[in-house]
């Protein structure tokens, strides 16, 4: 595809360096020349000086030729406009970031497409979803549905607790039988490992497992988790993500937000009828012994800074806190952040970038996910007619050895996959991938 990008940050960056590894012919357009020069030693990717709010500059970048043009900007409003002027000199698709989680209403998407953007992404409305995902499913690490929770994508850190410690995946199958989930990944110390049988779990590993919803309390009986009853929440950070998540805990649980903006603390009491809202630094142990952080059962720290998020989470944690969730930015802190002990780490890029790589694949993607830390997708992909997947039984299908098939859905109906299991047309397959492996795997459903 000949995508043209529109960004600056590591968003743009990221981006761009993840498409062009994937054969695209990618053009990045930034007014800063220390920001181009930065991605010309990086990627290979054109560069295009200028901004994409100009038509002049849109049209030497070549936009009539684009077949995606995306714009990820950190202001939502050149965004929009940069879209619409794509449109109208003849990108075939184009996707706008937006900061403003109401512009994701279904009202408001429609009048977006009537300008001519195909296609919003907000990284904040879905990072919002996702926390309030975990706080509900608080016994996992990470969580993902897919086909309205038929399947789901569980990650869990293997402490002193789990009960499969030292022992193979033969052995588990052996001990339980049919477990009605499978282990599709393990991450350990760095590495992303695609199990086998002889996979032996160690302390300290990342498992990631798919099941269905019958299958979610064997796994935490496994993995020695208990779902605890969440009542009191502490958020840290009152902008978009904060106000958000408060906005949607608050009425059922106890919300406590810490913002240490003055000004902002009145504009949030303004959109938050039944959350405690404190002026205050969240670094302050004396704050936040005097707001009893002992007592809270879910600790979220989304500031803009994610230092600070790493570090008042590992404070929460000190002081007992049984799950703790981090807006870390740099994907460089990620793994860092997950080997000290957070339970859960939140990355907008990646958020951004698994939303966008659904309209560069060739396959019939339902959703894909980048997961935070590792280096792996989940994809949700539709089987059509004739397409290599269902000329076989799963075991001799020439399937990478960098991914695996993990559940499929059929008319509205689960079941984990093994190696006598057989794809049919229609089924919406789950499979968990390394990055290389994507493209490979979506042409055996084409």
């Amino acid at each position: 595809m000949n995508i043209i990008i529109a960004g600056d940050g590591e968003m743009g960056s990221h981006l761009a360096t993840l498409l062009s590894g994937e054969n695209h012919d990618i053009t990045i357009i930034n007014s800063s020349k220390d920001f181009l020069e930065e991605m010309d030693s990086h990627a290979d990717i054109m560069t295009f000086k200028g901004s994409a709010t100009h038509t002049t500059c849109l049209q030497n970048a070549g936009v009539s030729k684009a077949d995606l043009f995306i714009s990820v900007l950190h202001v939502e409003e050149p965004n929009i406009v940069a879209c619409i002027l794509a449109k109208r000199l003849g990108a075939k698709q184009c996707i706008a970031r937006v900061s403003n989680i109401d512009n994701l209403l279904p009202e408001n998407k429609r009048l977006f497409r009537e300008l001519g953007i195909d296609n919003l992404i907000s990284p904040e409305g879905i990072a919002t979803n996702e926390i309030v995902k975990l706080i509900n499913q608080n016994a996992a690490d990470e969580i993902f549905e897919f086909s309205e929770g038929r399947l789901s994508l569980f990650s869990i850190k293997l402490d002193a607790r789990a009960l499969v410690i030292n022992k193979s995946l033969q052995e588990i199958a052996r001990e339980h039988g049919d477990m009605g989930f499978r282990v599709v990944a393990v991450h350990r110390k760095g590495q992303t490992i695609i199990p086998n049988g002889n996979t032996r779990f160690l302390l300290g590993d990342l498992a990631y497992i798919i099941t269905k919803p019958e299958g979610i309390n064997q796994i935490m009986r496994m993995g020695g988790r208990i779902r605890a009853e969440m009542k009191n929440v502490m958020v840290v950070g009152g902008g978009r993500i904060g106000k958000s998540v408060a906005q949607s805990l608050e009425g059922k649980l106890n919300v406590k937000l810490i913002e240490i903006d003055k000004n902002r603390c009145f504009d949030l009491s303004d959109n938050l009828s039944n959350t405690l809202i404190i002026n205050g630094d969240s670094r302050d142990l004396t704050l936040l012994e005097d707001e009893n952080i002992s007592s809270m059962d879910a600790f979220i720290s989304v500031t803009r800074d994610s230092e600070t998020n790493i570090l008042t989470c590992l404070l929460a944690k000190k002081y007992g806190v049984k799950k703790t969730i981090a807006l870390i930015d740099n994907i460089d802190f990620i793994d860092v952040a997950q080997n000290i002990g957070i339970d859960t780490i939140i990355n907008k890029k990646l958020i951004a970038a698994s939303y966008i790589e659904n309209f560069t694949l060739e396959a019939d993607v339902e959703s894909i996910k980048c997961l935070s830390g590792v280096e792996a997708d989940v994809l949700e992909l539709v089987v059509h007619k004739d397409s290599y997947v269902t000329k076989h039984k799963v075991a001799k299908l020439n399937f990478p050895d960098d991914a695996l098939i993990g559940g499929v859905v059929r008319n509205h109906e689960a079941f984990i996959v093994n190696g006598d299991s057989y794809i049919e047309e229609g089924d919406k397959v789950v499979i968990f991938t390394k990055p290389s492996c994507i493209r490979k795997v979506s042409k055996l459903f084409m």
